[in-house]
Protein backbone atom coordinates (compact mmCIF):
# COMPACT_ATOMS: atom_id res chain seq x y z
CA UNK A 1 0.00 0.00 0.00
CA UNK A 2 1.36 3.38 -0.93
CA UNK A 3 0.28 5.72 2.21
CA UNK A 4 2.67 8.55 0.43
CA UNK A 5 0.25 8.87 -2.46
CA UNK A 6 -3.17 7.07 -2.24
CA UNK A 7 -4.48 6.22 -5.84
CA UNK A 8 -7.58 8.97 -5.14
CA UNK A 9 -4.64 11.78 -4.78
CA UNK A 10 -3.01 10.87 -7.96
CA UNK A 11 -3.99 12.59 -10.56
CA UNK A 12 -4.76 15.91 -8.53
CA UNK A 13 -1.18 15.91 -7.40
CA UNK A 14 -0.51 14.99 -11.48
CA UNK A 15 -2.65 17.75 -12.58
CA UNK A 16 -1.57 20.25 -10.09
CA UNK A 17 2.14 19.67 -10.71
CA UNK A 18 1.35 19.67 -14.37
CA UNK A 19 0.09 22.99 -14.12
CA UNK A 20 2.93 25.19 -12.63
CA UNK A 21 5.30 23.83 -14.36
CA UNK A 22 3.74 24.90 -17.68
CA UNK A 23 2.98 28.05 -15.82
CA UNK A 24 6.12 28.89 -15.06
CA UNK A 25 7.61 28.28 -18.60
CA UNK A 26 4.71 30.35 -19.52
CA UNK A 27 4.68 33.06 -17.50
CA UNK A 28 8.37 34.00 -19.02
CA UNK A 29 6.31 34.63 -22.35
CA UNK A 30 4.68 37.61 -22.71
CA UNK A 31 2.06 38.32 -25.20
CA UNK A 32 2.34 42.52 -24.80
CA UNK A 33 3.08 44.82 -22.29
CA UNK A 34 0.23 43.61 -19.55
CA UNK A 35 0.34 39.84 -19.89
CA UNK A 36 1.83 36.53 -20.11
CA UNK A 37 0.72 33.31 -20.94
CA UNK A 38 0.97 31.85 -17.46
CA UNK A 39 -2.10 34.03 -16.71
CA UNK A 40 -4.07 31.85 -18.65
CA UNK A 41 -2.80 28.37 -17.41
CA UNK A 42 -2.82 28.86 -13.61
CA UNK A 43 -5.92 29.37 -12.56
CA UNK A 44 -5.79 25.88 -13.08
CA UNK A 45 -4.10 24.99 -9.77
CA UNK A 46 -7.37 26.78 -8.00
CA UNK A 47 -9.71 25.00 -10.02
CA UNK A 48 -7.60 21.27 -9.07
CA UNK A 49 -7.94 22.47 -5.30
CA UNK A 50 -11.50 23.20 -5.09
CA UNK A 51 -12.52 20.09 -6.64
CA UNK A 52 -10.45 18.12 -4.15
CA UNK A 53 -11.66 20.34 -0.96
CA UNK A 54 -15.55 19.88 -1.86
CA UNK A 55 -15.30 16.03 -3.03
CA UNK A 56 -12.35 14.76 -0.51
CA UNK A 57 -12.21 18.27 2.01
CA UNK A 58 -9.62 20.58 3.41
CA UNK A 59 -7.15 18.04 4.95
CA UNK A 60 -7.02 16.13 1.31
CA UNK A 61 -6.52 19.63 -0.42
CA UNK A 62 -4.20 20.27 1.76
CA UNK A 63 -2.10 17.23 1.13
CA UNK A 64 -2.63 17.75 -2.35
CA UNK A 65 -1.31 21.53 -2.45
CA UNK A 66 1.99 20.56 -0.60
CA UNK A 67 2.80 17.15 -2.31
CA UNK A 68 2.19 19.32 -5.70
CA UNK A 69 3.95 21.87 -4.51
CA UNK A 70 7.05 19.62 -3.98
CA UNK A 71 6.93 17.85 -7.12
CA UNK A 72 6.53 21.51 -8.83
CA UNK A 73 9.42 22.98 -7.17
CA UNK A 74 11.63 20.29 -7.80
CA UNK A 75 10.76 20.29 -11.74
CA UNK A 76 10.48 24.14 -12.29
CA UNK A 77 14.46 24.30 -10.96
CA UNK A 78 15.16 22.17 -13.79
CA UNK A 79 13.21 23.50 -16.31
CA UNK A 80 13.12 27.48 -14.91
CA UNK A 81 15.12 30.16 -14.09
CA UNK A 82 15.77 29.93 -10.11
CA UNK A 83 13.95 33.31 -8.91
CA UNK A 84 10.82 31.70 -11.12
CA UNK A 85 10.98 28.74 -9.74
CA UNK A 86 11.32 29.94 -6.12
CA UNK A 87 9.15 32.52 -6.58
CA UNK A 88 6.21 29.98 -7.68
CA UNK A 89 6.60 28.13 -5.02
CA UNK A 90 6.37 30.52 -2.55
CA UNK A 91 3.31 32.11 -4.67
CA UNK A 92 1.88 28.86 -5.02
CA UNK A 93 1.71 27.55 -1.28
CA UNK A 94 0.74 31.00 -0.16
CA UNK A 95 -2.14 31.28 -2.90
CA UNK A 96 -3.26 27.65 -1.76
CA UNK A 97 -3.42 28.46 1.70
CA UNK A 98 -5.83 31.18 1.22
CA UNK A 99 -8.12 29.24 -1.39
CA UNK A 100 -8.85 26.45 0.93
CA UNK A 101 -9.02 28.95 3.88
CA UNK A 102 -11.91 30.88 2.24
CA UNK A 103 -13.47 27.81 0.94
CA UNK A 104 -14.12 26.27 3.91
CA UNK A 105 -15.18 29.19 5.05
CA UNK A 106 -18.00 29.47 2.49
CA UNK A 107 -18.50 25.78 1.84
CA UNK A 108 -21.99 25.38 2.59
CA UNK A 109 -22.81 29.12 0.94
CA UNK A 110 -24.16 28.60 -2.94
CA UNK A 111 -22.51 25.85 -5.08
CA UNK A 112 -20.36 28.65 -6.95
CA UNK A 113 -19.40 30.93 -3.79
CA UNK A 114 -16.92 29.12 -2.12
CA UNK A 115 -15.02 28.22 -5.70
CA UNK A 116 -15.28 32.05 -7.19
CA UNK A 117 -14.04 34.12 -4.05
CA UNK A 118 -11.47 31.23 -2.27
CA UNK A 119 -9.97 31.91 -5.82
CA UNK A 120 -10.24 35.43 -6.68
CA UNK A 121 -8.79 36.13 -2.83
CA UNK A 122 -5.89 32.87 -3.59
CA UNK A 123 -4.93 35.14 -7.21
CA UNK A 124 -4.44 38.43 -5.38
CA UNK A 125 -2.12 36.63 -3.29
CA UNK A 126 -0.41 34.68 -5.52
CA UNK A 127 0.17 37.57 -8.17
CA UNK A 128 1.50 40.10 -5.61
CA UNK A 129 3.70 37.37 -4.35
CA UNK A 130 4.62 35.75 -7.82
CA UNK A 131 5.37 39.14 -9.46
CA UNK A 132 7.49 40.73 -6.97
CA UNK A 133 10.15 37.76 -5.92
CA UNK A 134 10.31 37.21 -9.77
CA UNK A 135 10.42 39.98 -11.46
CA UNK A 136 11.48 42.87 -8.67
CA UNK A 137 14.58 44.65 -9.64
CA UNK A 138 14.78 43.49 -13.53
CA UNK A 139 13.83 45.79 -16.53
CA UNK A 140 10.30 43.71 -16.83
CA UNK A 141 7.39 46.33 -16.37
CA UNK A 142 6.50 43.75 -13.63
CA UNK A 143 3.63 45.81 -12.39
CA UNK A 144 1.79 46.41 -15.54
CA UNK A 145 2.12 42.57 -16.08
CA UNK A 146 0.93 42.10 -12.68
CA UNK A 147 -1.94 43.95 -13.37
CA UNK A 148 -2.89 41.90 -16.61
CA UNK A 149 -1.71 38.09 -14.62
CA UNK A 150 -4.74 39.23 -12.19
CA UNK A 151 -7.28 40.84 -14.39
CA UNK A 152 -6.91 36.98 -16.21
CA UNK A 153 -6.94 35.42 -13.42
CA UNK A 154 -10.11 37.09 -11.88
CA UNK A 155 -11.86 36.18 -15.53
CA UNK A 156 -10.51 32.39 -15.15
CA UNK A 157 -11.88 32.50 -11.88
CA UNK A 158 -15.49 32.90 -13.12
CA UNK A 159 -15.04 31.07 -16.93
CA UNK A 160 -13.92 27.96 -14.44
CA UNK A 161 -17.31 27.79 -12.83
CA UNK A 162 -18.41 26.04 -15.66
CA UNK A 163 -16.12 23.14 -15.52
CA UNK A 164 -16.13 23.01 -11.30
CA UNK A 165 -20.30 22.90 -12.07
CA UNK A 166 -19.92 20.10 -14.16
CA UNK A 167 -17.45 17.96 -12.54
CA UNK A 168 -20.08 18.38 -9.24
CA UNK A 169 -21.74 14.95 -9.70
CA UNK A 170 -18.65 13.13 -10.17
CA UNK A 171 -17.21 14.27 -6.60
CA UNK A 172 -19.64 11.93 -4.25
CA UNK A 173 -18.72 8.74 -6.68
CA UNK A 174 -14.69 10.20 -6.33
CA UNK A 175 -15.47 10.59 -2.41
CA UNK A 176 -16.71 7.20 -1.89
CA UNK A 177 -13.76 5.62 -3.52
CA UNK A 178 -11.43 6.92 -1.56
CA UNK A 179 -13.07 5.66 2.00
CA UNK A 180 -11.77 2.63 2.81
CA UNK A 181 -14.34 -0.69 2.37
CA UNK A 182 -15.75 -1.01 5.80
CA UNK A 183 -14.33 -4.22 7.51
CA UNK A 184 -16.68 -6.99 7.83
CA UNK A 185 -18.08 -7.52 10.89
CA UNK A 186 -16.48 -9.84 13.12
CA UNK A 187 -17.07 -13.48 12.99
CA UNK A 188 -19.14 -14.93 15.53
CA UNK A 189 -17.68 -17.26 17.92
Amino acid sequence: MNTLLPPHLRWPVAAMALVIVLSNVLVQHPINDWLTWGAFSYPLVFLVTDLTNRGLGAAAARRVAWIGFAIAVLVSLALAPWRIAVASGAAFILAQVMDILVFNRLRQASWWKAPLLGSLAASVVDTAVFFFIAFAGSDMDWLMLASGDLAVKALMAAVLLAPYRAMLPRLDRWAALSTPAAAPPPAAS
